[in-house]
């Protein structure tokens, strides 16, 4: 056994972890990163970076089909699969190649291999023992099943559905929520007839209702059924396909059922409990600085209970470096961290829905204002429909900004800025929005909500 010492041990290298390691490697602390697999993680190998290539490829399937309506000849001939997947597995190789080199020039020590925790705090990976005075624990997510549905064959998860070297004639997505809705968005742009099928009563049930409801509706223009409101009972597969009972009785069939229900913490097996570590659901617990309550010990990530997202991740890791070497960081809630929903057309959101802001406020402290992007030259130019909804208190800040339309999801750091600062819609309405962006949707909401609406009335 070989002893190795750092003042910190990342154990986990994707967004949460490398960011924890970059920062504390800036700040002048000696760092070993521990990856069982690739740094990047889940989101640059399995996730996010493939997924919005794909719907990038996506969107240029779409386009090419509708090149016709400005006057550009073009024919589309159909999707080459492998032709997609090399395009996709290129811009990773890429990313993951500046990664390391990133690692690298910051003189973070990587190390390849499963840690574990051990009870001294210390991780174990193989032979090897790595010590720091302090470790970060930020070992992400896996995708989660529902009892009774066994992955494999024809059902598959979002890792199965990226290696896929064909594109499905028919294909079943189990959840409505951000995973399934992109992938429903990308296999209907490449040709499949797709159904979603969500136990909830709307499509990203965790988005504004408005903007649940104009997903729904621009789904239902392009193609894409959905079930809603009934629970999953039984799935069956055979050589040929996968069919889909719900509580109701009903019944779907397709080539392929892919389960997006959801990421769990990936904790089990890997010594937490053992070193004092407390889960709940298999979620880490933590203060709200990001302490586990073991001295020394921190969680990052997926593994910490809220918004499943890279970038937050990112943030945590960013906040327990400083941290660790004497700084004070300021928190971010969790309502102004930005959502982003990559389908088409894409979901942004930050801070509270009207139906929060009315459950937390009342109803008669909250006020609200859409602006539909039928009215935005930019959204007409690029042929998208939507709508920017702002929720604000009665004379008070901008508590909430809700999009929906093509590319939105570029828009929503100027939300997140009113909501964190919070901004009145009189301190934003005098700024000008470029002319012409779909920018200047937010514009008009800010606007009215001051109560001056130039295109709105």
């Amino acid at each position: 056994m070989t002893t190795h010492t750092f003042d910190i041990v990342v154990l986990g290298g994707g967004s949460g972890g490398y960011a924890a390691a970059l920062r504390a490697a800036e700040l002048g602390k000696t760092v070993a990163l521990i990856e069982k697999d690739k740094v990047g993680g889940t989101c640059l190998h399995r996730g996010c970076i493939p997924t919005k290539a794909l719907l990038h490829a996506a969107e240029v399937a779409e386009h090419v089909r509708d090149a016709a309506s400005v006057g550009i000849s073009a024919t589309f001939e159909g999707v080459d699969a492998a032709g997609v997947r090399t395009y996709r597995e290129n811009i990773v190789a890429k990313k993951f190649k500046g990664l390391e080199g990133l690692i690298k020039a910051r003189g973070i020590t990587t190390v390849t291999g499963l840690g574990r925790l051990n009870a001294d705090r210390s991780v174990s990976v193989g032979d090897d023992v790595y010590v720091g005075a302090d470790v970060v624990l930020a070992t992400g997510s896996y995708s989660r099943s529902l009892p009774g549905l066994d992955i494999g064959g024809r059902v598959i998860t979002s890792e199965q559905a990226l290696a896929l070297d064909v594109i499905p004639e028919r294909v079943l997505v189990l959840g409505g929520g951000v995973i399934g809705v992109e992938f429903a968005s990308v296999w209907r742009s490449f040709g499949a007839e797709v159904t979603i099928i969500e136990a909830l009563e709307h499509l990203v049930p965790n988005e504004d209702i408005a903007m649940s409801k104009g997903l729904e509706r621009a789904f239902r223009r392009r193609g894409i059924a959905y079930s809603l409101g009934t629970r999953f009972q039984t799935a069956t597969q055979d050589d040929q396909g996968v069919t889909v009972t719900l509580e109701d009785g009903k019944t779907f069939t397709g080539d392929y059922l892919l389960v997006a229900v959801g990421r769990g913490p990936l904790t089990a097996d890997l010594g937490f409990e053992e070193a004092g570590v407390t889960l709940d659901r298999g979620f880490v617990t933590v203060d709200e600085e990001l302490r586990t309550g073991v001295a020394g010990l921190w969680a990052v990530g997926d593994i910490v209970p809220g918004l499943q997202l890279a970038h937050r991740g990112f943030m945590q890791g960013i906040d327990v470096a400083e941290r660790i070497a004497g700084l004070s960081p300021a928190s971010i809630p969790e309502s102004q961290i930005p959502k982003i929903t990559y389908c088409n057309p894409e979901v942004a959101s930050v801070g509270v829905t009207e139906q929060a802001a009315i459950t937390a406020h009342g109803a008669d402290a909250v006020v609200s204002y859409e602006y539909n992007l039928a009215g935005n030259g930019k959204s007409e130019i690029i042929g998208t429909a939507g709508l920017v909804k702002v929720v604000r208190l009665k004379d008070g800040p901008v508590i909430g900004v809700h999009l929906l339309g093509d590319r939105v999801g570029e828009l929503i750091t100027e939300g997140q800025l009113a909501v964190a600062w919070e901004a009145h819609p009189e301190d934003i309405a005098p700024l000008i929005h470029a002319h012409p962006t779909q920018s200047e949707a937010l514009g008009e909401a800010f606007l009215a909500l001051a109560g001056k609406p130039l295109h709105a009335l």
